[in-house]
């Protein structure tokens, strides 16, 4: 627990229509879901509010990679959302590896007896919480901060 740098962090599932966003407590302990931000214009100024609203201190974005770890057709779409977010945020973005995330929110939420559809708002959050998590356990357990971090000055 010694390697864990406290501060409310941001997890963010970045989808084509609609982008998850969770949060954890300053101590890293659980992940909750905040909320389903639009994909649009906007999208990055919303987050960016929310960023300011918990008071975080680091962003992470998920980057969808293929089983194999290579790069998928989202994968620069995520790229491009995360450099956006460090210029308009000013905070440490990282990118953190989502392969299962999508995937283990279905799964949890079939498993909590909702259907594809009535999942389809929040999936996105519990996506973004799965990826914050996973994060938040990955650094308590090497004690070294998730993934990659995303340059801060524009491209």
């Amino acid at each position: 627990m010694s390697g864990f740098r406290r501060g409310t962090r941001l997890g963010i599932d970045v989808g084509k229509a609609r982008v998850g966003v969770a949060k954890c407590d300053p101590d890293g302990l659980l992940a909750t879901p905040v909320e389903t931000v639009p994909r649009d214009d906007a999208s990055v100024t919303r987050i960016v509010a929310l960023s300011d609203e918990f008071s975080a201190v680091e962003l992470y974005v998920g980057l969808p990679l293929n089983m194999r770890g290579e790069d998928t057709a989202s994968t620069q779409d995520a790229r491009d959302f995360a450099a956006a977010l460090a210029v308009a945020s000013g905070l440490p973005v990282r990118l953190v590896d989502e392969r299962l995330s999508t995937v283990s929110a279905h799964a949890a939420l079939r498993s909590s007896g909702r259907t594809q559809r009535s999942s389809r708002n929040i999936v996105d959050q519990v996506a973004a919480v799965v990826l914050l998590q996973q994060a938040l356990d990955v650094e308590k357990s090497t004690g070294r901060p998730p993934g990659t971090p995303v340059p801060q000055e524009p491209a």
